[in-house]
């Protein structure tokens, strides 16, 4: 397989392949010999039961846990030994574990600082106002598509939970990812919140140009944004395919239930 990096072309290669992807701690296996595949433009949700593997092979796609066997590919190259940062710095977006916000920094500043960093933007000073501008301005954008333009200027520190977790997604858009993953990105949210974080989900699914991974376990969320929802229980990728054949087929409904799933796997 070739290791150059392609003109991110979905037909040459998927945008994102895992290759038996294993790990164990001890003598427990949490992720076992996951094949998948991810294609540009797709919404695929990764759901299972409690303890089914589902953040752990979040964490071995975006770098926080190294595989004890398998690959992982991103448009044909393997990154498999590659780092957290330089998986990130290479287009993959991990929601609410990608990074920490600056508690005593306002929430405009959490964000203008992520799209300096995306920008590698030097502030010199013949272009510093000029600069700080378009970066403020750009802040800002983000800032009303999660609908905390209204916050800008209070510390991250004092946001309420829902909308720390709405900055975190404003700093993952504002780093431009290829693909984004979100870890049940509405969990803590009161009721009127969640809204906001799933028309966000939505607007980026339907851009077309991105691929996004959400584990997620309230089904209704999930049969409503969805293009592909794939199953993992005790470690193992028990089934793939369109949202309501899955949600419907037995594996889905006993791994739900408790009642003898493990018979399948």
């Amino acid at each position: 397989m070739s290791m150059t990096h392609p003109t991110h072309s979905p037909e040459e290669h998927p945008v994102l392949e895992t290759h038996g992807l294993t790990i164990r701690f001890g003598g427990h296996v949490a992720v076992n010999d996951v094949s998948c595949a991810f294609r540009q433009g797709t919404l695929t949700a990764i759901v299972g039961p409690n303890g089914a593997g589902k953040t752990t092979y979040f964490n071995l796609i975006s770098g926080q846990l190294k595989a004890s066997a398998g690959s992982i590919s991103l448009y044909g190259e393997d990154i498999t030994r590659l780092s957290a940062p330089a998986r990130a710095n290479k287009g993959i977006g991990r929601a609410f574990q990608l990074t920490n916000l600056f508690p005593n920094l306002t929430v405009l500043e959490n964000v203008r600082l992520a799209i300096q960093a995306k920008s590698r933007i030097g502030l010199d000073i013949f272009s510093m106002a000029d600069r700080h501008v378009e970066l403020i301005e750009r802040a800002e954008h983000y800032l009303h598509r999660v609908a905390l333009i209204d916050r800008a200027r209070d510390t991250a520190s004092s946001l309420p939970h829902g909308d720390q977790r709405k900055l975190e997604v404003a700093i993952l858009l504002a780093l431009e990812p290829d693909i984004l993953m979100f870890d049940e990105p509405t969990a803590g949210m009161s009721v009127d919140e969640v809204p906001v974080v799933l028309d966000l989900i939505q607007q980026i699914r339907d851009q077309g140009d991105k691929t996004v991974l959400l584990v997620e376990h309230k089904m209704d969320v999930v049969r409503s944004l969805a293009d592909r929802i794939i199953v993992l229980h005790n470690g193992f990728l028990v089934a793939d395919g369109d949202p309501a054949e899955v949600i419907a087929s037995p594996i889905v409904q006993e791994a739900y239930l408790g009642m003898g799933a493990s018979s399948h796997v």
